[in-house]
């Protein structure tokens, strides 16, 4: 699995882009030789198809990719990962007239086609390695798909092997990867640090809860990620059934994408004082579970009722955010795998967000259509505001009713961004159903390359 361009090489097999709607063009421009593979194969630059020149000897000459038609490629992404995956193994250089975003998405496709979960099982992505296109800027766009690797490992990993131990790991190597500094507060010394809707979720774990607080960089705009953490959700007493349980391994994508944004951040330097919390929980069945009923108190000593122990993401980053709020950070954002309301508002494919700060809302729009990660908006709606408003809490956790259960959740967080004045939460899936062109099926980053491409706007880098 490799996250690289091939080393420049003049002897790279040229892979020239032919649309599908420019193709009778084209195809009165080959010689006999192409022209008559094309005829054979009936290659008409469909999006996706592939044809192989061969050499005498059998080995690949030259290809020619369908590119299809403005249509056709809006309806799908990272398009040049299917080229590379059929491809035989080699060095392979793109030839097309692709500039600017376009080709950062295309050369961005081709090394997300290496990826492959194989940690419990031999199995290998796409051996096709490309050149770095010239125009691209190839180190960016490889720490881009270092990090969505790192994003899919974490989520694909099983909470045997992806609980809040190993969670805390995978989180302090990533910080000695760049030199960051990094703090961990777990067990009942969450409650001596005011942690206590934390220490409240976890404690009936085999695997004590922790915060995990990472600080990388001295100089520059204060940047504060927030992650939910949560290693397996079994609905606590309000049990989950068997078929909403099977996926729970990913209640931690929120981590994952923050861990994997932070990547990005760190490894192209960007000038920023960069924290990152993530608290690491596993949401467990026990004598000491939290109950329904029940009344916590939060770091900002807000109350909060419990309605269902199943809606604890909010809980566990309810308190990384008030302990966010209480520095003078320019910008906070949160990622969680929060709602299955926001999966039926938008699907598995987009990243639903929210923001205090039109501006904010512009620039990551911009950003997620130029790097191929799709978010949609959805709105802070202050008239339900009382909806998380219990009779003997200050909020409730899980409002009766079922309307707006993604807003709801997000109006819970804000409520504890008080003093930041620039804010978004990401409600994300980070899960792929069914493998398609540059995405297996599993774990799946959302809406930090979005984020990381919007940052220098946003911050005003």
């Amino acid at each position: 699995m490799n996250a690289t361009f091939a080393a420049p090489d003049d002897a790279a097999i040229p892979v020239t882009l032919v649309a599908e709607d420019s193709f009778d063009v084209w195809r009165a421009a080959q010689d006999r030789r192409v022209g008559g593979w094309a005829d054979a194969a009936e290659f008409t630059g469909k999006l996706g198809r592939v044809l192989v020149i061969r050499g005498d000897d059998g080995s690949a000459e030259r290809v020619f990719a369908g590119y299809g038609t403005p249509a056709s490629r809006a309806r799908g992404r990272h398009h040049l990962a299917q080229v590379a995956s059929v491809l035989p193994g080699g060095t392979y250089r793109l030839v097309s007239d692709l500039t600017g975003a376009a080709l950062d998405q295309a050369a961005l496709g081709w090394l997300f086609s290496a990826y492959a979960f194989d940690r419990y099982k031999d199995k290998s992505g796409a051996k096709a390695r490309l050149v770095a296109p010239e125009g691209v800027d190839a180190a960016r766009l490889e720490a881009l798909a270092t990090a969505e690797f790192l994003t899919r490992d974490l989520v694909n990993t099983p909470t045997s092997d992806m609980g809040p131990d190993a969670l805390e790991q995978a989180f302090r190597k990533l910080a000695e990867t760049h030199g960051a500094d990094c703090r961990t507060i777990a067990g009942d010394d969450l409650l001596v640090e005011n942690l206590p809707m934390i220490h409240t979720v976890g404690r009936a774990s085999a695997e004590a809860p922790r915060l995990l607080d990472m600080r990388w960089g001295d100089a520059g705009p204060r940047l504060t990620l927030v992650g939910k953490g949560v290693c397996f959700d079994t609905g606590g007493l309000n049990l989950k059934p068997g078929a909403s349980m099977a996926l729970m391994k990913k209640d931690m994508g929120g981590a994952a994408n923050v861990m994997g944004l932070a990547s990005m951040i760190m490894s192209q330097d960007l000038p920023v004082r960069l924290r990152v919390l993530i608290s690491a929980v596993e949401n467990s069945v026990s004598a000491n579970a939290f109950r329904p009923g029940d009344v916590l108190t939060a770091r900002s000593g807000k109350t909060v009722e419990i309605n269902n122990t199943d809606a604890e993401g909010r809980l566990v980053l309810a308190d990384a955010l008030c302990l966010a709020d209480e520095e003078e950070a320019d910008l906070i954002i949160s990622m969680a795998t929060l709602t299955g309301a926001a999966r039926v508002a938008v699907g598995p494919d987009l990243a639903p967000f929210y923001s205090t700060d039109t501006a904010l809302s512009g620039h990551l729009r911009r950003a997620a259509d130029k790097l191929a990660d799709p978010v949609w908006e959805m709105p802070f709606w202050d008239p339900y505001e009382t909806m998380i408003e219990p009779d003997i809490a200050d909020l409730d956790n899980a409002p009766k009713g079922g309307f707006a259960g993604s807003i709801t959740a997000a109006l819970f967080l804000r409520r504890f961004v008080e003093t930041c004045p620039r804010y978004l939460h990401f409600d994300i899936f980070s899960w792929c159903p069914a493998a398609r062109p540059g995405m297996t099926q599993g774990g799946l980053g959302q809406g930090s390359r979005a984020v990381f491409g919007a940052l220098p706007d946003m911050l005003g880098l």
